[in-house]
């Protein structure tokens, strides 16, 4: 085996390793202390309206603010990697590519309702894209600083966690396209409601 091969089998060995699929953040004992931290004001102090898709309402909630510590014990290595510092995955590797499922998509940092199912089409770029958000309340767009500048950031306006971006070439009505990265999504189904 030549050397190159010799590291090229090493690093698919560690891709498979770290990029392999964990279990969702709902699952975790980190969700139950996050709602807990929420329920009494624990890490967070300014106050913003969201929309929440099961009460069908604006509600107002805490910004979720936490240090870079609290974000790494909270997430998975790719979770925290794309939603902390701004990491893309893989294309066609997400778990929510090819999801047809009805429910809503939840940030995996804080549990704001980001997308909904409906609003979900195969834009066959290898992520999970959305033509509208939950409520333009829910999400941040930031200029982007890497290029092409022309693609806005778009972040969790409850934790600022970074998502993905926001394209113009979407399908009608809004003609824009939100790329996002499953790693920053948790999907409910609305069977489990």
């Amino acid at each position: 085996m030549r050397r190159s091969d010799f590291l090229k089998f090493g690093l698919a060995v560690v891709g498979v390793f770290f990029l392999r699929p964990r279990p969702r953040w709902e699952r975790t004992p980190f969700a139950e202390a996050a709602e807990k931290s929420a329920a009494h004001g624990g890490g967070m102090e300014e106050t913003i309206k969201v929309y929440s898709v099961e009460k069908k309402a604006f509600v107002t909630v805490g910004k979720v603010v936490k240090s870079d510590t609290e974000w790494k014990k909270m997430l998975e290595i790719e979770q925290y990697v794309v939603t902390r510092e701004k990491g893309t995955e893989e294309p066609f590797s997400g778990q929510y590519v090819d999801t047809r499922a009805k429910g809503v998509y939840r940030c995996v940092c804080c549990g704001n309702d980001l997308f909904l199912s409906d609003t979900k089409y195969d834009s066959g770029t290898g992520w999970p894209s959305f033509y509208a958000p939950v409520a333009e309340e829910n999400i941040l767009r930031e200029p982007d600083s890497g290029p092409p500048a022309v693609r806005p950031e778009v972040l969790c306006r409850r934790c600022n966690a970074h998502l993905g971006h926001v394209f113009p070439d979407g399908p009608k009505p809004t003609g824009l396209r939100y790329c996002i990265n499953s790693a920053a999504l948790v999907f409910i189904g609305t069977e489990l409601k």
